[in-house]
């Protein structure tokens, strides 16, 4: 069995660790907003390449004479660090049925698109999408969707055969197929209707 690199359940009760992240995120934001490489930015406080390293992956704590250093370097005030820290978390709560029905680019008669709920920017940079889709006896085979980012489909009723690229997916439901959504990929054919599936996409938020 695959072992996760993440745990889903760890608690956050590690707030010095939390905020070691936060900081480091804010000090690479601010140095690679102008421009400025590590060792650029060593040279004007002072502080060695390794250390900068360490505080920007948030594996050091750094001191308040540290954070001052890099507060002047940066030409960014002292609270601008704790900033990520501080910020608000969203949640987002769709009651069933109330998703909100939405045209996606080349969606075809009969797919009916149900965003379940969307957070803008946040502090992971990634964006998430995830849809309730439901295709119909009168739906248009559509097989050749292609966007950024990764997506991954879990089947709950009917059965489609799933283009993903070159292959062909047979889907029964409790299925769950997981790709990289650059290549062109779409239901291809629709073997028991009406079906329903949850579409998850993951990509990089833009600035």
């Amino acid at each position: 069995m695959a072992k996760l690199k993440q745990n889903p359940h760890r608690q956050t009760d590690e707030r010095e660790k939390v905020l070691e992240v936060a900081i480091g995120r804010e000090v690479r934001g601010f140095r690679q907003q102008q421009g400025m490489t590590v060792a650029e930015l060593a040279g004007l406080t002072g502080l060695s390449i390794g250390m900068l390293s360490k505080i920007e992956n948030g594996n050091t704590s750094p001191s308040l004479t540290t954070l001052q250093t890099l507060a002047h370097a940066l030409s960014v005030p002292l609270t601008a660090f704790f900033r990520g820290f501080e910020e608000h978390r969203e949640a987002v709560h769709t009651k069933a049925g109330k998703g909100v029905e939405i045209a996606r680019e080349g969606t075809r008669a009969g797919h009916q698109y149900n965003l379940l709920g969307h957070i803008g920017a946040n502090a992971s940079g990634v964006i998430v999408e995830p849809y309730l889709i439901t295709l119909t006896e009168e739906s248009d085979v559509f097989p050749t969707f292609q966007h950024g980012g990764i997506e991954t489909i879990y089947m709950l009723e009917g059965e489609v055969m799933y283009r993903h690229n070159d292959e062909l997916y047979h889907l029964c439901p409790g299925d769950t197929l997981h790709f990289d959504a650059d290549a062109p990929h779409g239901p291809e054919i629709l073997k028991r209707l009406p079906a329903r599936y949850l579409s998850i996409i993951a990509y990089p938020q833009t600035a």
